[in-house]
């Protein structure tokens, strides 16, 4: 197994340190990230489930969000569905002042997450542009790299998607963690067919829902449709893969999951389906992709593990290990999140940048 760089600084921010929770609050933070449905009273379903009132979900919902634990509830539509392109980039920017590159980074629209990591290529972040972009990716990247003074931009993109669910289990232990679960067949990485109205419902009802027993409600307003269409139409956003769930977001080290960890395999390619598919399975893993690879970048699965240590993080990844015989492996831990967001989908920001920087 490969080591890289030295063993991080898990930073600790102002506001970022775990606070105490009781199994109730596990309990409704596990729910709300799985089992949030597209019903009319959604918190009425999450209060059954956990034994409690309508009225105490809403109230420690609530209260999880003030304390900056949960960072909102919300629609996850899926980017390529939506025709939008995108990738992982690792970027190697001066390593004494890599924030001022990041900042520059952070101010495109289309960059949901931005992580210092332990190597030389110590900047890595996700990049989208829009259906109906000028630059694309390639043009953004160029612009990107110029402003930043990149000494190098490596493309990641993704060529099979074996998991993307970023749950964090909040009641179960590093063995749970650790332990493989069903597996699944890749996803289906391409667009799909949408229309005005269902860009309609996107933009009213993309980003942070109100904490009520109607979530759902005002956005069915501000659309002139009652509540039973609205969900309806949702619910056919789903069937065709533009709407994943919705569900709760967590802040992660207020949660208490302070390390994160991607591990990169070496994996021969005859067997990238089998290991990819099995290495998706495990319950520590939020994210599992096969990328290119590079004559200095052997890797071509990528996973993320998310733990409440690094030692547990590690531990999920020597499980996959174990359980798959891959043995050529890389961990990247990430010391600084420079930004963290979902999407907001057809606004005028991307042509915004665009037209700032197209020149």
């Amino acid at each position: 197994m490969a080591s890289v760089g030295a063993t991080p600084k898990l930073r600790s921010r102002k506001l970022g340190a775990a606070i105490a929770l009781d199994d109730v609050d596990r309990k409704v933070m596990n729910l709300m990230q799985g089992s949030f449905p597209l019903a009319p009273r959604p918190y009425a379903h999450i209060a059954e489930l956990a034994a409690i009132s309508e009225e105490e979900v809403l109230s420690r919902v609530s209260h999880l969000i003030k304390e900056r634990i949960i960072r909102q509830v919300t629609p996850i539509y899926d980017t390529r569905a939506l025709g939008y392109e995108s990738m992982l980039v690792a970027a190697k920017v001066d390593p004494e002042n890599p924030h001022r590159a990041a900042s520059v980074i952070n101010e495109h629209p289309g960059v949901s997450h931005n992580y210092l990591r332990n190597h030389e290529f110590n900047l890595w972040f996700t990049l989208a542009t829009e259906p109906d972009s000028k630059l694309g990716l390639d043009g953004t990247l160029d612009v990107l790299a110029a402003l930043t003074g990149a000494e190098s931009i490596r493309q990641l993109p993704t060529l099979q998607l074996f998991k993307i669910r970023m749950d964090l289990e909040m009641e179960g232990d590093t063995k749970a963690l650790s332990s493989p679960g069903a597996e699944q067949s890749p996803a289906i990485l391409s667009a799909v067919a949408y229309d005005e109205s269902d860009i309609a419902v996107i933009k009213a009802t993309q980003g942070s829902m109100p904490i009520i027993a109607e979530p759902y409600a005002p956005a069915a307003e501000a659309l002139g449709v009652t509540v039973k269409d609205l969900l309806a139409q949702m619910t056919t956003m789903v069937e065709r893969g533009l709407l994943r769930r919705v569900a709760a977001i967590l802040f992660h080290r207020r949660a208490g999951f302070s390390a994160n960890g991607m591990g990169v395999w070496e994996v021969p390619e005859d067997r990238i389906m089998e290991v990819g598919m099995r290495m998706a399975s495990f319950r520590g893993i939020s994210h599992c992709y096969q990328r290119p690879t590079y004559a200095d970048w052997p890797y071509s699965v990528f996973t993320m593990a998310h733990g409440r240590s690094k030692e547990e993080c590690d531990a999920i990844l020597d499980s996959i290990a174990q359980d798959t015989g891959i043995d050529g492996r890389a961990t990247l831990y990430s010391s600084t999140e420079f930004k963290k967001i979902r999407l907001l989908y057809f606004t005028d920001d991307f042509k915004r940048w665009e037209s700032e920087h197209a020149a």
